[in-house]
């Protein structure tokens, strides 16, 4: 069974900076896909950053320059390096995953930044 766990979120100022972490219950060769994706109170849930089996990334336009997406597959686990962190970002972020046709969530890690 595909388990997400994501980890790293916080309270921070603006400006500042939090990686997450999502760390999976299998290999992360297995996924097609995997990505981050944002969801603030009010709003629908958003890609913010994905990362192919190949390696090729994708950004939100709103957190391009600022945030990085990357894996390391020994460890099973994704990240989602955030800098230079603003206001707009303050949101539940959601860890996912593709495999096959099937879509696997982490629970959510809060991350608030203040002004």
């Amino acid at each position: 069974q595909v388990q997400l766990v994501e980890t790293g979120g916080g309270l921070v100022q603006a400006g500042g900076s939090l990686r997450l972490s999502c760390r999976s219950s299998i290999k992360l060769f297995s996924f097609n896909a995997m990505g981050w994706y944002r969801q603030a109170p009010g709003n629908k849930r958003e890609l913010v950053a994905s990362v192919m089996s190949g390696g090729n990334t994708n950004y939100a336009d709103s957190v391009t320059g600022r945030f990085t997406i990357s894996r390391d597959d020994a460890a099973n686990t994704m990240y989602l390096q955030m800098n230079s962190l603003e206001p707009e970002d303050t949101a539940v972020y959601y860890c996912n995953a593709v495999l096959v046709f099937h879509d696997y969530w982490g629970q959510g890690t809060q991350v608030t930044v203040s002004s």
